[in-house]
């Protein structure tokens, strides 16, 4: 994957996420059946998935005998991703500080004493 392409866009995050989701290779029209209303055109699909691509964020292949279908497969976990997300977000909004990260989402979420600590139990329980 290259630097430039390591974010996804809104909607490249809404394939990414179907596929993901769906656990398997798939073609456009499965990504197009689970896609909340208002549905794009089919080709719009397409397109999101030539681009995710050219990202490096998903493979395809052809079953033989189903013509010009391609199978398309994420080929970055989500969890791969949430960690490069994360990672990026923290150097660009926070300075790389992660004090600072937390300190935002404690702030934003109002967070109590009890909820921190709460969350750190369940970190324990991990």
């Amino acid at each position: 994957m290259r630097k430039n392409d390591q974010t996804l866009t809104k909607t490249e995050f809404q394939v990414m996420s179907i596929l993901w989701d769906l656990g398997h290779a798939s073609c456009a029209w499965d990504i197009l059946d689970r896609w909340e209303e208002p549905k794009p055109a089919y080709t719009t699909v397409a397109t999101y998935l030539k681009v995710l691509h050219e990202k490096g964020f998903v493979d395809f292949f052809k079953n033989k005998g189903e013509g010009k279908t391609h199978q398309y497969v994420a080929v970055v976990t989500r969890a791969e991703y949430t960690r490069k997300a994360m990672l990026e977000m923290k150097k660009d909004f926070f300075g790389g500080s992660l004090r600072k990260m937390l300190n935002f989402f404690v702030q934003e979420e109002k967070l109590t004493a009890e909820d921190i600590q709460e969350l750190l139990n369940e970190m324990e329980e991990d």
